[in-house]
């Protein structure tokens, strides 16, 4: 059967035609040195301190048993606090799981930071497939430890972390989220899922249908996933921490919010989890932006579905942080 891409928006479309073959849809593990190249030499577009809303520190904290110390960009609000601790977004960084530091895509969080008075902590963690399952998760959780034990002295509330994260990242959270449950650990107050990456079988409609078409296709998404699993890609045997849509039990997580492109490879997938969250009797809100494509919201943020989607983001989080 033929299966018929969705439309794009028209503003996105325009947007993505404007760039044409400059944004590869399928890169290959034969890419990923020449993308991770390309990201180093390119100048950051924003000023992380928003021209001095905000201080940035960079730490080390210890890793997993074992393993190297994780790298923290810890980015605080420079006025003191009108009343008691922040609220702390804990923030994992996109790029499939091959690509980006804990700067990528910190620009988004900023925003709620500057709308919630939060202070920011953004991981960085082993890449595949250099590292790969479990470094990546395993990572994070530490750090997510870390964050915990230390928020106080960032100015932060324990009681009061939010995670978060876009594609990767966002598989990341879920898994965090799935982790942090199961070990009893740091209890986040929600999770920000933002187009996720969860699914390693890579076999739904909409992976089949975006094939070859928008920002991140079938085949970039089968690329990252054998650099994190290997030869375990697609097959029974794959645990919940590393493709958190494996995960046969999604009750006792923190509320969610989830969105997605109608036009994306991770459509379906991103569906499918709010689902079974539901079904377990959790909280989650998910928003399927119709015409999206993968990332459109950072990709051509002057658009009125990017707008549209940063503002119900934006929207869920105060409402969950209102006292």
């Amino acid at each position: 059967m033929l299966l018929v891409p969705p439309p794009f928006d028209p503003e996105l479309g325009a947007a993505l035609a404007a760039v044409g073959p400059s944004v590869p849809s399928g890169p290959t593990l034969a890419d990923i040195a020449a993308l991770r190249a390309v990201q180093r030499a390119a100048v950051p577009a924003y000023d992380l301190t928003d021209g001095g809303t905000f201080t940035t520190t960079d730490l080390t904290v210890p890793g997993p048993e074992g393993a190297p110390g994780i790298s923290l960009l810890v980015i605080r609000p420079a006025a003191p606090a009108a009343r008691g601790p922040r609220p702390v977004i804990y923030h994992c960084h996109g790029g499939g799981m091959v690509l980006g530091t804990n700067r990528a895509g910190v620009e988004l969080v900023l925003e709620w930071a500057r709308e919630l008075g939060a202070v920011v902590v953004s991981v960085e963690y082993r890449l595949a497939p250099e590292h790969p399952y479990p470094a990546g998760v395993e990572d994070v959780y530490a750090g997510l430890v870390w964050t915990a034990r230390h928020a106080g002295e960032l100015g932060g509330d324990p009681e009061r972390i939010v995670i978060a994260g876009a594609s990767a990242g966002g598989g990341l959270t879920a898994a965090l989220a799935l982790l942090a449950r199961d070990r009893e650990g740091p209890r986040p107050l929600g999770q920000v899922l933002m187009y996720p990456m969860l699914d390693d079988r890579n076999d739904s409609v909409s992976a089949h249908q975006m094939a070859g078409v928008g920002a991140w296709d079938r085949t970039a998404n089968e690329t990252a996933w054998t650099a994190v699993l290997g030869d375990a890609r697609g097959g029974p045997d794959v645990p919940a921490y590393a493709a958190p849509a494996r995960a046969t039990d999604l009750s006792g997580l923190p509320p969610a919010f989830l969105d997605v492109g109608s036009a994306e490879t991770f459509r379906d997938e991103t569906v499918d989890y709010a689902t079974r969250i539901w079904q377990a009797g959790g909280v989650a809100e998910l928003h399927v932006w119709p015409g999206g494509f993968h990332g459109f919201d950072a990709f051509a943020p002057h658009t009125v579905l990017a707008r549209t989607a940063r503002a119900a983001r934006l929207d869920w989080l105060r409402r969950l942080l209102t006292p």
